[in-house]
């Protein structure tokens, strides 16, 4: 499917939708309201079968935070980048997609662990890399380690 068929294609699946233009691959913004809805359209429309979640992480910005996926077809070889902005850095929560891809389940918890974003409805919500008594997530802009930390 070429680009623009593909944009058309999922931009009938939800309202809201931003299709920045960059480089190499489709990317998508959509609002954080019906995210999981666009999610599960995105794997079972099947003109897209989008039934592998690559990978998943988040991008930390001084006044948001963004959740980044990156989706591929096995069946139809398109992949997309889907992106999620959450403007509450403070209370950063999002839905979560392991149910509808199991390779999210652990890259879920990475992104809480590092950045500290809370994935509603993921079975298995705790730190992956740092230890329970860790304070704080080693990923944001923000985050402050007197100890480790070597500053010029």
């Amino acid at each position: 499917m070429e680009r623009e068929q593909l944009k058309e294609a999922i931009a009938r699946l939800a309202p809201g939708l931003e299709f920045p233009e960059n480089a190499q691959l489709t990317e998508v913004l959509a609002p954080t309201a019906g995210f999981r809805d666009l999610c599960k359209a995105l794997r079972s429309d099947a003109a897209l079968q989008f039934d592998y979640l690559i990978s998943m992480t988040a991008v930390d910005y001084p006044d948001h935070i963004v959740l980044v996926y990156h989706l591929h077809s096995s069946a139809l070889g398109h992949t997309l980048v889907l992106k999620q902005k959450l403007t509450d850095r403070e209370k950063a929560e999002a839905d979560t997609v392991s149910d509808l891809w199991l390779t999210a389940e652990y890259q879920e918890r990475e992104v809480f662990d590092l950045f500290g974003v809370h994935f509603n409805g993921h079975q298995d919500m705790r730190r992956i890399f740092l230890e329970d008594h860790w304070v704080g997530h080693p990923l944001r802009k923000d985050y402050v380690d007197e100890i480790n930390i070597i500053e010029r």
